[in-house]
């Protein structure tokens, strides 16, 4: 009996896989995710970023076993293009001043309609730029930490300036490296989907993109066989499995840790900077670790402790 041929869809999906949705305004985040997991018949999916309903553009929805990259989604800045509506007149000159003031850590409070909890946190804004200006209305490009709120933003600097202000439309450009020009919509997706359950799966191959997409703009740690597999069955970590890193990293920094033939295993935070790491074999180096592998592929390869030597008498008890 002929054995039935591997489906590439399910195969690029088992080795992890997210699609970058253009969400359109009207849906929440969470019902986009919802379609798009329906639509391609996986298990489960999540986005990294939610988009306010009447906010449209750029979501990273992850399926699956790539749902364990959604922490290093979220330390990508994200970029925005939006329509700020002043309420009373401004000087160009004081709209750019002020502008440039908010950029770096900002206090932040989410707007009442929102999903989180409305408690203050610090975000960052990397730039603030004005693009165009006709009043009473002003476009805007603002990159921001992950969970910043554009809408709060507008309202602070109407009050900065006075005259009071709030957001008329807004869309996200980019996640990090994904930009507005490698979304598809949804109808996309079916159409795609549509094809490859037709026996053609390469466009829906194209929208899949692998994971190895995201973990390569981080610090990689190529770890050493038997410590490879000793994390990917839940070990810690410890300064004598690393053979190599990508490049220097701070303590804090979100890291990748691969085997020798560049496989994603698991992700986790530096406890100690690459250049202050201890220099023996002992000591955990990398915390908060979420496993990508499967186990399964990494057979046992750790040394084990020697059994005790048997009691008089014993052996020849096991051969009786």
């Amino acid at each position: 009996m002929t054995a039935d041929p591997p489906d590439p869809v399910r195969a690029r999906i088992d080795a992890g896989a997210f699609v970058l949705v253009d969400k359109p305004r009207g849906p929440t985040s969470h019902q986009v995710t919802a379609w798009a997991r329906d639509l391609l018949g996986v298990r489960t999916a999540g986005h990294a970023g939610t988009l306010d309903p009447n906010v449209s553009g750029v979501l990273w929805i992850g399926l699956d076993r790539a749902l364990r990259l959604v922490p290093l989604v979220l330390e990508f800045p994200k970029t925005y293009v939006g329509v700020f509506v002043l309420h009373g007149p401004v000087a160009e000159a004081d709209l750019r001043r002020a502008a440039a003031e908010f950029v770096g850590p900002i206090f932040q409070t989410p707007p009442v309609r929102s999903a989180v909890k409305r408690e203050r946190r610090v975000r960052s804004i990397h730039s603030f730029e004005l693009i165009e200006s006709a009043e009473p209305r002003v476009l805007v490009r603002v990159v921001a930490d992950s969970g910043t709120y554009v809408r709060t933003l507008a309202v602070d600097l109407g009050d900065a300036l006075g005259v009071g202000a709030h957001m008329e439309e807004l869309r996200r450009t980019a996640t990090g490296p994904f930009a507005e020009g490698a979304v598809v919509p949804l109808a996309r997706l079916a159409d795609a989907r549509a094809a490859a359950q037709a026996g053609h799966p390469e466009d829906l191959l194209s929208l899949l993109h692998p994971v190895e997409e995201v973990w390569r703009e981080f610090p990689t740690l190529v770890l050493k066989d038997a410590a490879a597999s000793a994390v990917a069955h839940g070990a810690l970590l410890a300064a004598g499995g690393v053979s190599s890193a990508s490049r220097p990293f701070p303590a804090g920094a979100r890291l990748v840790l691969v085997n020798r033939e560049h496989e994603l295993v698991a992700t986790g935070i530096a406890r100690h900077g690459w250049n202050d790491r201890p220099t023996t074999g002992d000591g955990w180096i990398v915390g908060d670790m979420r496993v990508f592998a499967d186990p399964a592929r990494f057979p046992p390869r750790w040394r084990r402790s020697r059994p005790p030597a048997p009691a008089p008498g014993e052996a020849a008890d096991r051969h009786a």
